[in-house]
């Protein structure tokens, strides 16, 4: 999504009686596209969950004691907040002018001091105290007792803001609801306007991760392991795990989103998430999750148990990744290979059938490899750029763990090949196929693609989830076709 800025003349409306009037500029969703409250707030959650509850407990107290109780203890860098880069440069070229800047906002005072020094062009901060909270009509009470009727003018962007600027001399509206913008345009016609990012649907979906549900296609690996797909009835209640799985692992994508502002803001791609760069609250992020959760539930339904324990179950281990598990070595990829084996596992009990343990064993060899991958390419592209001394962020791996990874990752991989071996040279393989020997060929397929994946990552050509790599790459699809086609074969 692209921001623009369109600036309107300003000789009517900044000086008064000759003196340059001050421009007063609201803090969340104005000058930076998040909100403070919600970041310490997420901050002090990632930190300790059990926190929850003492916020609940602060809140009691009011809105001003929970942002100074919350904001005493998390600590914000100012310099990685989304910054709203238009009104950025039309305060740097205003400061240069000479025209007095203040931060009016209704953040904790010691969280808005320390965006002030790291923009380094406010002369005051106007903020919230633990006993005072800044906002709406208090703000306009600070700012008329501070400047005089008319004696400001002001950027803001929410209704809240309307009364200010009903007793401001200008305005500056920034990333606002149509509805605002039209309101203040009945006061300022000429009022200056930047535009932000709009919620639309393409941003939702890219929000929810939409693109990683087709990790999800492993609940049909059952079905084409025992020889069901032509089943109508089983393949329907497949696509409904499908759906289930969709979305509850996008209530969990989300859920780690939030838990991973500070270190995707650090990342040249992440960055770009909805979350990261601002161009959705954490407070939609948070009650996202319940909603995706709970709609996930419902889809499930049908099935009952075994396989709600089995979405259950990978929700809460997806959780406890998001919190905790994410940070320790290589506890971070087994996890992730068993929430792969644990699909196919919910996939087998939606069609009631008992899943092959050679099969479990192979998915968890090759999506540990996988999950390897990923975090050997986001290593590599820390160390090239010398980002944090080589360090991942939000995780424990560090530039001298690269060759250990990639020994690891290639041998779990070859591994995953062994297992395959083993399962074509065993006696079951007879009761399901009619030509068992055809499957051989399959073995120097997976050696040659997960070489080329292993190949292609140290040569930094794969920098993203590898899974999704494969779903745009043609090799990948190639050696998936000629696969299908040697167990139709030996079908």
């Amino acid at each position: 999504m692209k921001s623009s800025a369109f600036v309107s003349s300003k000789a009517h409306c900044t000086v008064k009686d000759g003196v340059t009037l001050p421009l007063c500029v609201d803090l969340d969703g104005t000058l930076i596209k998040t909100d403070l409250l919600w970041e310490s707030f997420l901050v002090l959650l990632k930190r300790n969950p059990l926190s929850l509850f003492l916020v609940l407990f602060w809140f009691l107290k009011g809105r001003a004691y929970l942002k100074d109780a919350i904001a005493r203890r998390v600590t914000i860098n100012p310099g990685r907040l989304p910054y709203q880069q238009p009104l950025i440069e039309l305060l740097n070229k205003e400061q240069r002018s000479g025209r007095p800047l203040i931060l009016a906002t209704a953040a904790t005072a010691c969280l808005a001091n320390k965006v002030a020094a790291h923009l380094g062009v406010f002369r005051e901060v106007i903020a919230s105290d633990h006993h005072n909270n800044l906002d709406g009509k208090r703000k306009l009470a600070a700012l008329i007792d501070r400047f005089g009727e008319k004696g400001f003018s002001y950027a803001g962007n929410a209704p809240a803001d309307l009364d200010i600027w009903a007793h401001a001399r200008d305005a500056i509206v920034v990333n606002a609801r149509a509805g605002v913008l039209k309101q203040v345009r009945r006061i300022f016609p000429l009022c200056h306007h930047i535009e932000g990012t709009r919620l639309s649907v393409p941003l939702f979906l890219k929000a929810i991760r939409l693109h990683q549900w087709t990790k999800n296609v492993l609940v049909f690996v059952p079905l084409l392991t025992s020889h069901q797909v032509t089943s109508l009835p089983l393949v329907m209640r497949a696509w409904l795990a499908f759906l289930a799985f969709g979305l509850v692992a996008s209530s969990a994508y989300v859920l780690n989103d939030l838990m991973d502002l500070d270190s995707d803001r650090q990342d040249s791609k992440k960055r770009d998430r909805p979350f990261a760069s601002g161009d959705l609250s954490p407070g939609l992020g948070l009650a996202l999750i319940p909603i995706l959760l709970a709609a996930g539930l419902a889809a499930a339904l049908p099935f009952r148990a075994p396989f709600l324990y089995w979405l259950m179950l990978y929700f809460c281990l997806t959780v406890a990744y998001s919190f905790y598990l994410k940070r320790f070595i290589f506890i971070d990829v087994v996890t992730l290979a068993g929430l792969y084996a644990l699909r196919i596992e919910a996939g087998a009990a939606v069609i009631g059938v008992e899943i092959s343990k050679w099969l479990l064993l192979f998915a968890l060899f090759m999506f540990f490899s996988l999950a390897l991958v990923k975090r050997y390419s986001e290593l590599r592209k820390v160390v090239i750029s010398h980002h944090d001394q080589g360090v991942l962020a939000g995780r424990s791996y560090r530039a001298a763990d690269l060759q250990c990874i990639s020994t690891l990752g290639m041998a779990s991989g070859l591994t995953a090949v062994l297992v395959v071996a083993l399962y074509v040279n065993g006696s079951n393989v007879m009761e399901l196929y009619r030509n068992p020997d055809l499957l051989w060929f399959i073995c120097p397929l997976i050696l040659y693609w997960i070489s080329r994946i292993w190949l292609m990552t140290v040569r930094g050509s794969i920098e993203e989830d590898p899974v999704v790599f494969a779903l745009r790459d043609a090799g990948s699809y190639l050696v998936g076709a000629l696969t299908a086609v040697i167990m139709l074969l030996a079908s």
